[in-house]
């Protein structure tokens, strides 16, 4: 029920380089925005497409602007006209703007403060670790980051790090204003009673270990770890095979590189019903990717029941905990390691860790932490689940009070 008094505040979205089908971040806006829209208040998200729409929606309305691609970002597109997305700004007139791109949507934290309206930026990656990846031998790296960095925090009133991966850069640079709120796992699409024993029987023999790598093709995602690592576990006599579930641009040279090997690329899978039969039925799900600030597709695997191999140098170790393995270095060699690591424990033990621990984290914590961090409150009661421990949601004052 509404409180007496209470009003309902319009929440404006905006997002680049979204996945057109798939993708943690899509995933992301999608159950925020329905949390948003079930807690009472009245979110609208705008996002680059190929034309304009405008879509009621679960996560309520969903406005597409017309942007190019990036072939350089892997095709994701971008919208890239201030005048245009000006105009709809001060149409829409929000009470709250979040923006989830610290790069060509930065300029609109300072129309929000021209405006009156309180700001949040959501750090969906952590900027020192995509330049270093991109640019390993440039020695500034680091400064760059904390110069871009600097401007999103003195721009923004928040910012809000989903793992403290993505919040130690902000530390760094002394930002006030920094807030962490986890993201969250749907616990009823993901469950242990999904495991398949007909799926598995077609995708591996018995006695064969069965490894699932689940994302997006592309080159932060590291996919070729995963690739090695069976090469590695089968130069040691070990029997497993490897089932690669996603689509991207390095698919040509993934498929090169996995050349004699029992690997099968099943591309994008529309059904996100199979997309969970496939996590609750393998031994393993491989997240090598370094620059990950959370890991959706690792959480969901966990909630299947499924540990996780992770890599130990981004936020997934965080995440994982001691449901999986946080791989340090991050080799093929060592993710080879990993999986023989988890595999030697009983599987009953390692399906029960991985459940539990994604029972830490629920969608309905992470909208009430991002509400917090708005200055908003629930209007409409909606579940609540138990938060991850350590990541209690500071909902620090706002430097100005953000309404009109």
């Amino acid at each position: 029920m509404t409180e007496p008094g209470a009003e309902p505040a319009t929440i404006v979205r905006l997002a680049n380089f979204v996945g057109p089908r798939s993708g943690g971040l899509r995933t992301a806006l999608y159950e925020l925005g329905r949390g948003y829209r079930a807690a009472g208040h009245d979110p609208v998200l705008v996002v680059p497409g190929p034309r304009f729409e405008e879509n009621d929606t679960p996560q309520g309305r969903v406005i597409t602007l017309p942007g190019p691609t990036v072939p350089w970002m892997g095709g994701y597109r971008v919208v890239v006209g201030r005048r245009r997305l000006t105009a709809l700004l001060e149409e829409l007139r929000p009470d709250r703007l979040e923006v989830s791109d610290r790069t060509t949507l930065r300029w609109t934290g300072a129309w929000a403060r021209r405006h009156g309206i309180a700001s949040i930026m959501v750090s969906h990656e952590n900027l020192t670790a995509l330049l270093e990846m991109a640019l390993p031998l440039w020695a500034p790296v680091r400064r760059i980051a904390d110069s871009l960095n600097q401007r999103t925090a003195e721009t923004f009133d928040t910012v809000v790090a989903t793992t403290e991966f993505a919040a130690a850069e902000f530390r760094r640079i002394g930002a006030t204003g920094l807030v962490k709120v986890p993201l969250g796992v749907d616990l009823a699409r993901f469950h242990p009673g999904l495991r398949d024993a007909s799926l598995r029987a077609s995708l591996a023999r018995p006695s064969e270990l069965l490894l699932v790598h689940c994302g997006r093709l592309s080159p932060e995602k590291r996919v070729e770890r995963s690739v090695d690592a069976l090469a590695a576990l089968r130069a040691r006599g070990v029997s497993a095979v490897l089932v690669v579930v996603g689509d991207g641009p390095r698919r040509p040279f993934l498929e090169r590189r996995a050349r004699g090997l029992p690997v099968r690329f099943l591309g994008f899978v529309p059904d996100r019903g199979l997309v969970a039969r496939l996590l609750a039925t393998a031994d393993a799900v491989l997240a090598p990717g370094p620059a990950e600030t959370f890991g959706l597709a690792a959480l969901e695997a966990m909630a299947c029941g499924t540990p996780v191999v992770a890599a130990g140098d981004g936020a997934l170790g965080e995440v994982v905990g001691d449901a999986g393995v946080a791989v340090p270095g991050s080799t093929g060699f060592r993710f080879a390691e990993a999986v023989l690591e988890l595999a030697a424990r009983p599987e009953a033990d390692r399906r029960s860790a991985a459940r539990q621990r994604a029972q830490r984290f629920g969608w309905p914590t992470a909208v009430s932490g991002m509400l917090a961090a708005h200055g908003l409150d629930a209007l409409q009661t909606f579940e609540e689940v138990a938060s991850w421990p350590g990541s209690t949601v500071r909902a620090s004052a706002s430097r100005r009070s953000g309404t009109r």
